[in-house]
């Protein structure tokens, strides 16, 4: 009993200075019901008993550290009742009902925590461990909750705090950095750029307040403004987090050979920081460094060999390399760590996509596609109608590649049930598995289908509208174009769509003035380099190959890993005979960006028959073929291979067949000029195979 008393009496002498500052001059109601917090109504004044309420708080802070450090839920009670006790020996300490507050949080009574907190700012809006208390509620509840309007309401009660707490404790860095972030959370962007510049204003090295506005500008898009932040920070006294915060934020305006540069100064700076190498290898990769982005993939597996992800991306630099046996070592690899996972599935399914093992492929995505249907449309969350969708999409495309264009419609016609911009996606690939059939009434009829089901998609109706310029007369559907042409910045991708539809209608004026018109709305690089590119397509139709070369370059000046540009110039060079080796090299690297293109095959295929290597020729040309059968351009380069090899005969058999195929397509994709050689090639083919039948 001595004992008990001694620790009583200790703690009430540390605690009488609190006691008594935070209830001088303060009277207020009490309460003696144990299982409410105390009552905020007006009540009789009574006669405060400091002595008394030492010895209640000296009881409850006992229970208290018998709860909190020993684990005692019994004593929670105890506590609590002490704490009653205290209270109505001082009703107006608010040091005693903070502390009562704060214990209901730690025993999980949150809402007899709030309600607590929130009679202390009833009676003094200006306490600011009231306040505090009840932000810190909030934040901790918004935590635990799913998105939805509950926690939509709660971030508004949590900002409402914190707003109160910056008002009370101007000088907190802290706390206006959080205020901050839930502005940000709440997509009230000006305000959190407030915040987050005052933080900085009081902290100027501060680094969670700079990272933190670079992050909100990055978000935005506006990447300069972002740089900006980060760059204000001197090189000495830059953290490892900052320069991966600089990393990230070029990165994102690809700016490749920088992210490089500044996440090895984050390494440096931490040589245990995954995140940072994990940075550093996908600029690598991002910069066509495969070897030295596999390296450093490497070192993050060696360091957590249960990483599954660095498996996952290992596995597809050896598929971009051709290297698919090791592609399918790691992702076993990663199997073995996530059994069920859906990603790790998906890239074995591209492997054997690229291995042109295309029934295992079907199979494997065919699971996926079945795992993630759902009873009903609405059991669906945006994440998984997104997930599905990109199986659906994969699993449609390798029916494409097989030439079973029924199962492939039929595969993206699941997409549109997805949301909007997923059945935008599916009707244009359903569209665009009719043109590559060579069945235009039926793609003309899905895109009409399109626009009735969504008719307030602008991107549909010009679709519609380029599938009908292509089949019938123009003049209609180009003036439908022109119609949506509103005098604002959105006009950019309308003048794009008139570019597109002129230069195959080969109006070359037309088409170059939209893209004048374009370029002149283009505000990001991105969207300059579209129209650089489709200014290099439209300049290289009417075979100005110089002027055409420089566009490309543009694109590749800011994407050098644009695989369409790579394609494109490497393509037209090696066509002409020129610049061979480097416009293999354009075309190797466009095929390691992407090794299923039989496009980019068909390119290698072509230039390395410029260069006389036949037999590597004739492997990339029969693989292009195995892939894209029906193009016209693919049989015609088969065709001319075979004819150089000696064998005519299968030459005219490819000649025959790409003019069938030429046969078979909308004038807007034929080149007369190609098609009037080929049959020229042929005829003369034939007369020779019937001499010499002849003549046997």
């Amino acid at each position: 009993m001595k004992s008990l008393f001694r620790l009583i009496l200790m703690i009430s002498v540390a605690t009488a200075v609190a006691l008594g500052q935070a209830s001088k001059g303060q009277t207020g109601p009490s309460s003696s019901t144990e299982s409410k917090p105390s009552d905020s109504k007006p009540a009789a004044p009574r006669k405060v008993d400091r002595a008394a309420a030492y010895y209640h708080y000296a009881l409850a802070h006992m229970y208290e550290e018998q709860v909190t450090m020993y684990g005692r839920s019994e004593a929670a009670s105890k506590a609590i009742e002490q704490y009653r006790l205290a209270i109505e020996a001082d009703p107006s300490s608010e040091f005693l009902t903070s502390g009562l507050a704060e214990l209901y949080v730690k025993t999980g009574r949150i809402r007899d925590a709030v309600l607590e907190a929130q009679d202390i700012i009833k009676r003094d809006p200006n306490n600011l461990e009231a306040h505090k208390l009840l932000g810190r509620i909030y934040l901790r509840s918004l935590g635990d909750m799913p998105g939805g309007n509950g926690s939509d309401n709660v971030l508004k009660l949590a900002i409402e705090q914190y707003e109160q707490i910056v008002k009370i404790e101007p000088n907190s860095v802290e706390d206006h950095l959080l205020l901050g972030r839930l502005y940000r959370l709440n997509n009230d962007l000006t305000k959190a750029e407030s915040e987050l510049k005052t933080a900085i204003k009081l902290d100027p090295n501060s680094e969670e307040a700079v990272t933190t506005l670079a992050i909100l500008y990055s978000d935005e898009g506006d990447t300069a403004h972002a740089l900006q932040v980060l760059s204000s920070v001197p090189d000495g006294a830059r953290s490892a987090k900052l320069y991966a915060a600089l990393g990230a934020t070029y990165e994102q305006r690809k700016d490749y050979k920088s992210a490089i540069d500044a996440y090895k100064k984050a390494i440096m700076l931490d040589r245990d920081n995954l995140d940072a190498i994990r940075g550093l290898a996908e600029n690598l990769l991002n910069d066509g460094q495969a070897d030295a982005a596999l390296e450093q993939y490497r070192v993050i597996a060696d360091a957590n060999p249960e990483d599954a992800q660095s498996y996952l991306r290992i596995a597809e630099i050896y598929r971009r390399q051709g290297k698919y046996d090791q592609a399918l070592e790691n992702l076993k690899k990663a199997d073995s760590m996530v059994p069920d996972s859906l990603e790790v599935s998906y890239n074995i399914a591209a492997v054997y996509e690229a291995q042109g093992r295309y029934d295992e492929a079907v199979k494997i995505l065919q699971e996926l596609v079945k795992k993630t249907e759902k009873p009903t449309e609405t059991s669906y969350s945006q994440a998984d109608r997104n997930n599905r969708a990109i199986f659906i999409e994969r699993l449609a495309t390798v029916y494409r590649q097989q030439e079973n264009y029924q199962a492939a419609v039929d595969t993206f016609r699941k997409m549109l049930t997805l949301g909007d911009d997923n059945a935008r996606t599916g009707y244009q690939n359903i569209i665009d598995t009719y043109r590559e059939a060579k069945l235009w009434p039926q793609a003309t009829a899905a895109a009409k289908e399109a626009v009735q089901k969504m008719p307030n998609d602008r991107d549909l109706r010009m679709v519609l509208d380029s599938q009908l310029a292509d089949t019938g007369d123009p003049e209609k559907p180009l003036a439908d174009v022109r119609s949506l042409l509103k005098g604002k910045p959105e006009d950019r991708e309308v003048y794009l769509r008139l570019a597109i539809m002129n230069t195959r209608l080969k109006r070359w004026s037309e088409a170059e003035q939209a893209l004048a018109k374009a370029e002149e709305l283009a505000t990001k690089p991105e969207e300059r380099e579209y129209v650089y590119f489709l200014r290099g397509d439209t300049l290289q139709r009417q075979k100005k190959f110089d002027e055409a070369e420089a566009e490309f370059r543009k694109v590749l000046a800011i994407t050098p890993q644009s695989a369409a540009t790579l394609n494109y110039l490497g393509y037209m060079n090696a066509d002409r005979g020129v610049k061979l080796d480097e416009s293999l090299n354009y075309i190797k690297q466009a095929l390691t960006i992407e090794p299923n293109s039989g496009a980019y095959l068909d390119s290698l295929g072509w230039a390395y028959f410029k260069q006389g290597k036949y037999d590597l020729a004739e492997e990339s040309l029969t693989k292009a073929s195995a892939r894209m059968g029906s193009d016209p351009t693919v049989q015609e380069h088969l065709g001319d291979l075979f004819q150089k090899t000696g064998r005519l005969k299968q030459a005219a058999a490819h000649w025959e067949r790409a003019l069938a195929e030429w046969g078979k397509t909308v004038a807007a994709e034929v080149d007369s000029e190609a098609q009037a050689k080929v049959q020229q090639k042929l005829d003369a083919a034939r007369v020779r195979l019937a001499k010499e039948n002849h003549e046997q």
